[in-house]
C-alpha cells in the first residue's frame, strides 16, 4: 500500500505526550482509513495541533463560528473544480497533496469526556472524520452522511475504536 507523509505543526506539545507513539498511531490508523476508501496513490498532509484560542480564531475567520472546534479540514481539491488525478496514476512518484487538519485536542478531550466515549476513540473519531473531509467526503445530505459516517464506523471497528451501534451511520449521536 502507498503512503501517506505527514507534516506535524504542534503548537501545544501534544506529540510530546509519552503515553504512545503518536505519529506512528494516526500514521497507522489514515493508511486503515485510505485503504477502506481505496486510494491508491500516495498522499501527504498536515496537521497541526492548536489550542482553543487559536482553534476559535480559525473557526471564526473560515467558517463563520464564534467557538473552538475539535478539527477543521482545509481540502486542496474541495467543489467541482477536482483535477483528474487519473492522469498522474501511472506515475509511482505522484503524491497527492489532500490538505490540512487543524485538531484541538483539549476540545477532543473534552468530548470524550462528555459523550463517554474515551479520548482515543474520540481523538481517532476526530482524525478519522477530518480525513475523509479531506478526501470528498461529506454529511449535509443524509445520504452522504451514511456513506461517510458508515466508512468512519467501519474503519474506527477495524482499527479497535468501535463507535455506538446508533454513530454508524448518523454521527456522534448519543
Amino acid at each position: 500500500m502507498s503512503s501517506i507523509d505527514i507534516t506535524y505543526n504542534d503548537e501545544v506539545q501534544f506529540l510530546q505526550n509519552t503515553e504512545l507513539d503518536w505519529t506512528k498511531w494516526i500514521s497507522k490508523l489514515l493508511l486503515l482509513a485510505k485503504k477502506e476508501i481505496a486510494k491508491k496513490n500516495n498522499l501527504e498532509m498536515s496537521i497541526s495541533f492548536v489550542d482553543e484560542n487559536r482553534s476559535q480564531e480559525i473557526n471564526r475567520k473560515y467558517r463563520s463560528k464564534n467557538r473552538p472546534t475539535d478539527v477543521i479540514s482545509f481540502a486542496i481539491e474541495d467543489g467541482d473544480d477536482q483535477v483528474d488525478l487519473e492522469a498522474f496514476a501511472s506515475d509511482p512518484n505522484f503524491c497527492e497533496d489532500i490538505g490540512d487538519l487543524i485538531m484541538c485536542p483539549s476540545v477532543i478531550k473534552r468530548h470524550s469526556e462528555e459523550y463517554e466515549t474515551g479520548w482515543r476513540r474520540e481523538f481517532g473519531y476526530t482524525l478519522v472524520h477530518g480525513f475523509l473531509h479531506l478526501n470528498g467526503y461529506d454529511h449535509i445530505k443524509p445520504a452522504e452522511a451514511k456513506v461517510m459516517f458508515g466508512i468512519q464506523g467501519k474503519v474506527l471497528e477495524d482499527y479497535g475504536l468501535p463507535l455506538y451501534p446508533d454513530q454508524l451511520d448518523e454521527g456522534r449521536g448519543k
